[in-house]
C-alpha cells in the first residue's frame, strides 16, 4: 500500500520510496492509469513529471511514451522582437490550444521578470535554456564567462520555478575535432550547442555543463528540476541525419541519464531535428536502447528541407511517425521556422499541426481512450449534427468559421456546400430509413 507524505526531494525520489505525490495523483487521473503503475514508470525514469517546487500554479503533466504525447511551444523575445506583452499573449493562447509546455527562449532584455511571470501565472510546464540567458544576464561577451557563471544561471532558473532546463552536456572538446573532421553540411544548428561549442573553442576549456554536471544535478535535485539533455549535434538538414556526431553525442547522453537518475533527478533526452522519414523509427529505437527508455523529446523531426513557410507540416509528418515509434514529447514547429520569430497566428498553426501529429500517434500506439473523440466525431457526422462536430473539432472556431462563410443555398441544416443534396451521408441515412431521396 502506498503512503503519502513530504519526505522526498524529487518526483523520482518519491516514486522510489513509494510516496504518492499530488502531482502523481493528477497525472494518473489524466492518463486513466493506475497510480502504482505510474509510480513504477517514474521510479524507473520512463516517465518524467516536470514539477519545480517553486512553480505553484502548475497543472502537472507526465511525459513518457506510454502516456499521451505532449506538446512543447517555444516562445521568447529577441533583439528584433522585444515585446514581452505579445509573448505573454502567445503563451496564454498556446495554453488555451492545449500546449502542455512553454519553453522560454528569450535572448534579449531583462529576462528574469518574464520568466518569473511565467512560473507565477502559467499552468503549463516551463522550460528554459540557461546558456542563452548567461550572456544576457551578465551582459558580457561569451568568452569572458566562467564555468561558475553558467552554473549560477542554472541555479537562478531553478529558483525562479522553471520545471525543466535544456543543458547541452553531450558535446565535449572531442566534438570540436569531430565537427572539423566529418565535414557536416550544416555543422551545428542548435543555438545552445553552438554557444557551448564557441565557448570551448575560444577558452580552450571543457564544456562546463559536462564538467560540472554533478554540481548541476545537486541544484536540480534541490528544486526538482528535470534535466532535458540537449542534442547539440542534432541534424540541421537531411544530409546530416544519423551521422557519427549525432550518434556519438547520444551515447554520451545515455551515460549522463544514468548519472542523473543516481541523483534522483528526472531526465528527458532531446532528439532530431531534420531527418528522412525512413530513418525516424530506427532513431527512436536507438534512443530507447541507449537511454534506457528515458522520455524522448524531438524537434519535429522535419522530413524535408525545402518547405520554408510550411515547416509546421513537414514537422507534423515526422512528429507523428516519431511519436508512434516511441517519442514522448513533440516540440512544435511553426510556419515561420527558419524565417522569423513566430507571430500569434504562426504559434496557433504550429500547435494545431503538432496536436494533430500527437493525437494520430496516440491512436496508432493504442493509448487508452485516445480514439474516443474520433468516434464521437464519426457519430456526429453520420447524424449531420454540425454543433456536435464543432464540439469534437481540434479547432472549433476555425471549423465553424469555414462552414458559416460557405453555407449551401438551401437545406442548411444537413448538408455543406461541397455536396449539397449529393451528400453521401444524407443519401444513406434516407435510404436506410426508407425515405425518398431527392437530389435535384
Amino acid at each position: 500500500m502506498v503512503i503519502r507524505m513530504r519526505e522526498y526531494t524529487t518526483q523520482m525520489d518519491a516514486a522510489r520510496k513509494g510516496i504518492v505525490t499530488k502531482e502523481m495523483e493528477i497525472v494518473a487521473k489524466k492518463e486513466n492509469m493506475d497510480i502504482s503503475k505510474l509510480m513504477q514508470y517514474v521510479a524507473e525514469g520512463k516517465v518524467a513529471i516536470c514539477a519545480n517546487k517553486n512553480h505553484k500554479c502548475l497543472n502537472p503533466e507526465g511525459v513518457g511514451s506510454m502516456l499521451r504525447t505532449k506538446i512543447n511551444v517555444n516562445l521568447g523575445v529577441s533583439r528584433d522582437c522585444k515585446d514581452y506583452d505579445i509573448e505573454m499573449q502567445k503563451v496564454m493562447s498556446a495554453v488555451e490550444l492545449g500546449a502542455e509546455a512553454i519553453m522560454d527562449l528569450s535572448s534579449h532584455g531583462d529576462t528574469q521578470p518574464f520568466r518569473q511571470k511565467l512560473t507565477s501565472e502559467c499552468p503549463a510546464m516551463i522550460g528554459t535554456v540557461p546558456v542563452y540567458d548567461s550572456v544576457i544576464h551578465y551582459q558580457r561577451d561569451l568568452a569572458t564567462l566562467t564555468a561558475k557563471d553558467f552554473v549560477d544561471v542554472v541555479r537562478m532558473h531553478a529558483q525562479d520555478g522553471v520545471d525543466f532546463v535544456t543543458l547541452h552536456c553531450g558535446i565535449t572538446r572531442k566534438t570540436i575535432e569531430q565537427i572539423k573532421n566529418h565535414k557536416r553540411k550544416m555543422n551545428i544548428v542548435s543555438r545552445g550547442g553552438s554557444l557551448v561549442f564557441a565557448w570551448m573553442s575560444m577558452t580552450g576549456e571543457e564544456n562546463p555543463f559536462y564538467e560540472y554536471f554533478d554540481e548541476i544535478l545537486d541544484i536540480c535535485e534541490e528544486y526538482d528540476v528535470t534535466v532535458s539533455l540537449g542534442d547539440a549535434c542534432r541534424p540541421g538538414c537531411l544530409a546530416d541525419a544519423s551521422d557519427v556526431c549525432q550518434i556519438e553525442e547520444l551515447v554520451r547522453l545515455g551515460e549522463l541519464t544514468k548519472r542523473a537518475w543516481a541523483h534522483n533527478v528526472q531526465v528527458m533526452v532531446e532528439g532530431p531535428g531534420h531527418m528522412p522519414l525512413n530513418q525516424i523509427a530506427a532513431n527512436m529505437e536507438i534512443q530507447k536502447q541507449i537511454c534506457q527508455g528515458a522520455p524522448f523529446y524531438v524537434l519535429g523531426p522535419l522530413v524535408t528541407d525545402i518547405a520554408p513557410g510550411y515547416d509546421h507540416i513537414t514537422s507534423a509528418i515526422g512528429g507523428a511517425v516519431a511519436a508512434m515509434s516511441g517519442a514522448a514529447f513533440l516540440c512544435y514547429v511553426t510556419p515561420a521556422e527558419h524565417l522569423a520569430l513566430p507571430n500569434v497566428e504562426d504559434v496557433k498553426q504550429g500547435i494545431i499541426a503538432s496536436k494533430i501529429a500527437a493525437h494520430a500517434a496516440d491512436i496508432a500506439k493504442g493509448i487508452p481512450n485516445a480514439r474516443d473523440i474520433d468516434d464521437r466525431m464519426a457519430d456526429a457526422r453520420r447524424n449531420l449534427d454540425w454543433d456536435a462536430q464543432f464540439e469534437c473539432a481540434l479547432d472549433p472556431e476555425t471549423a465553424k468559421a469555414i462552414r458559416d462563410s460557405r453555407m449551401p443555398e438551401e437545406d442548411h441544416s444537413d448538408t455543406c456546400s461541397m455536396c449539397g443534396k449529393f451528400c453521401a451521408v444524407r443519401s444513406m441515412n434516407k435510404a436506410l430509413s426508407g425515405e425518398y431521396i431527392d437530389i435535384l
